[in-house]
C-alpha cells in the first residue's frame, strides 16, 4: 500500500497581502507542485492551501510537508506542532526555515535547507528506512535541465484568481540587502532550456499565465531566446523585471511581442542615497522617468513598487512617491515597510544596531512597522503607509491611471481594482501626519 504525503502552504494571519477573498486566493505557488511532481510513485500526494480552508488534522497520513513565507511561520509551526502530537512526522523547507532552521526544528522532525530537488526523495527513503536526519542540505544549487513539470492538477483551480503559474529560472543576478531570495540561496541566476518552458506554457487551459522567477530578464541573452520562442504561442502573460529591462530596446520590444502585457518593476525608492546603502545602485532614479516612457511606448503596463523606511526617508518621502506615481502615469503602485527579513544583510544590521522592535514572526507582512526608522517615528512611518495606499487607489486617481491611454486597460483596471480593494482593508487615519487627506 502507498504511503501518504500531506503538503500544507499556511495562511498569515496579519498584514493585507495573500488575503483570500470571494473564498479565492492569488497566484499559485509552485513550491509544492514541484515537490509533489518530485516524490516517487509508491506516495500518494496531497496539496492543501490553508489560504483557502482549514487543515484537517484528522486525515491519515504518513508525512506531513511545510513550506512558508516569514509572517505564515507561526501559523505553520503551529500546524506542524498539532500534526506531531498525532504521531505524524512534518519536515518544514522555505527561505525562512533555511535562514533559522534551529527555530524550526523546535516544531519539526527534519528541515530542508535550501532547494528541495536533490535531497527529497533521499529524505522519503531514510523515513522509510526510520533513519531520518534533523537537516538535509544540497552541496549545489539544482539542475535546471529536466526539471520536473509541477503537479498542477493537485490543487483546486478553481480556487485561484491565476492558477498558471511558471518559473524559468531561478536566482537574481543583484544582491540587495533586504532581500531573503538572494541572501539564503546566493546570486546564481539558473536557466530552464527554453524548449522546456515552452512546451510547457503550450500546455496551459487559459490564455493568461505569469512568471514567478525573481527577474524573467535577469539574463537578457536568455530572455530575448525565451520571448523569441513564446511569440507563435500568442497568450498574454506578466512577470517581475528589474527596470534595465527598459535599456534594452531589443528585450523590451520582444517583451511586449511574446504576450508580456506587464511587468512588477521594483523601483523601491526615489532615493539615490537609499538606492545606494541598499546595494542597489544599478536602479538611478535620475533615468526613471526616461525608461517609464520606453516601457509604456512598447506597450507593457507597470505595476511599481515601492518601500518605505529606508534610513533616508522621512515623512515627506510619502508625497514625493505620490508625485512621482502621478507625474510618470504608472499603472498601478504596491507599497511596502521596509522589513528586516532573517537571512539578510539587513536583519543582521539591524539586529547590531538593536533597532528591530518585534521577532513577532506574524508582524514581518511588510505592511507593519518592526524596526525603530531613523528620521521619522514608527507612528509616522505606519500612518503614512496607510496614507499613500488609499491616496494612491482612491477612484480619482485610478480613473487617471486607467485611461492614460486606450492600449491596455483592462489590465489596468483589473490591477488597481484589486489594488482598491486592499486599500479599503487598511485603517484609514483621519489625517496623515503630514498631509491633507480632503483631496483627490
Amino acid at each position: 500500500m502507498n504511503k501518504k504525503l500531506l503538503l500544507v502552504l499556511p495562511t498569515s494571519k496579519g498584514g493585507f497581502w495573500g488575503k483570500v477573498h470571494n473564498g479565492k486566493a492569488g497566484l499559485v505557488r509552485l513550491s509544492l507542485p514541484t515537490v509533489a511532481a518530485l516524490t516517487p510513485p509508491d506516495w500518494d500526494v496531497l496539496i492543501h492551501d490553508a489560504r483557502t480552508d482549514a487543515v484537517d488534522y484528522g486525515l491519515k497520513v504518513d508525512l506531513v510537508g511545510i513550506t512558508a513565507f516569514t509572517p505564515e511561520v507561526p501559523q505553520a509551526y503551529q500546524i506542524a506542532d498539532n500534526f506531531r502530537k498525532r504521531g505524524v512526522p512534518v519536515v518544514m523547507g522555505g527561505v525562512h526555515v533555511s535562514a533559522l532552521p534551529d527555530e524550526a526544528l523546535e516544531h519539526a522532525d527534519t528541515v530542508i535547507i535550501c532547494e528541495a530537488e536533490d535531497v527529497w526523495e533521499i529524505l522519503l527513503r531514510d523515513l522509510e528506512a526510520g533513519k531520518l536526519q534533523k537537516i538535509y542540505r544540497a552541496t549545489k544549487p539544482c539542475d535546471m535541465y529536466d526539471m520536473k513539470i509541477p503537479k498542477r492538477h493537485l490543487i483546486e483551480r478553481e480556487m485561484y484568481v491565476s492558477p498558471n503559474t511558471i518559473q524559468a529560472t531561478r536566482g537574481c543576478p543583484f544582491d540587495c540587502d533586504y532581500c531573503a531570495v538572494t541572501g539564503v540561496f546566493g546570486r546564481q541566476f539558473r536557466m530552464r532550456p527554453v524548449k522546456d518552458v515552452v512546451e510547457e506554457v503550450a500546455a496551459f487551459d487559459t490564455q493568461n499565465y505569469f512568471f514567478v522567477d525573481d527577474n524573467i530578464c535577469g539574463n537578457p541573452g536568455y530572455a530575448k531566446k525565451l520571448f523569441r520562442a513564446l511569440i507563435p504561442l500568442r497568450k498574454t502573460w506578466g512577470g517581475q523585471t528589474s527596470i534595465t529591462f527598459a535599456r534594452d530596446e531589443e528585450l523590451l520590444e520582444l517583451y511586449a511581442k511574446s504576450g508580456g502585457r506587464y511587468a512588477f518593476i521594483g523601483f523601491e525608492t526615489i532615493s539615490e542615497e537609499n538606492l545606494i546603502k541598499a546595494n542597489k545602485k544599478w536602479n538611478q532614479v535620475d533615468s526613471y522617468g526616461e525608461m517609464i516612457r520606453k516601457i509604456h511606448r512598447a506597450g507593457i503596463n507597470i505595476v511599481g513598487s515601492f518601500i518605505f523606511g529606508f534610513d533616508d526617508d522621512d515623512v515627506l518621502a510619502f508625497q514625493r512617491t505620490f508625485e512621482f506615481i502621478v507625474e510618470n502615469q504608472i499603472d498601478a503602485a504596491q507599497f511596502h515597510i521596509l522589513t528586516p527579513f532573517p537571512g539578510t544583510r539587513l536583519f543582521e544590521s539591524m539586529k547590531s544596531e538593536k533597532r528591530i522592535l518585534s521577532q513577532d514572526w506574524s508582524k514581518y507582512t511588510t505592511s507593519e512597522v518592526v524596526f525603530q526608522p531613523r528620521k521619522m517615528t514608527v507612528e509616522e512611518l505606519q500612518e503614512n503607509y496607510y496614507w499613500i495606499f488609499h491616496k494612491t487607489n482612491s477612484a480619482y486617481n485610478i480613473i487617471k491611471r486607467v485611461f492614460r491611454s486606450w492600449r491596455g486597460i483592462p489590465y489596468r483596471l483589473y490591477i488597481n481594482a484589486s489594488y482598491r480593494n486592499k486599500a479599503r482593508r487598511m485603517p484609514r487615519k483621519r489625517k496623515s501626519t503630514c498631509f491633507d487627506l480632503t483631496k483627490p
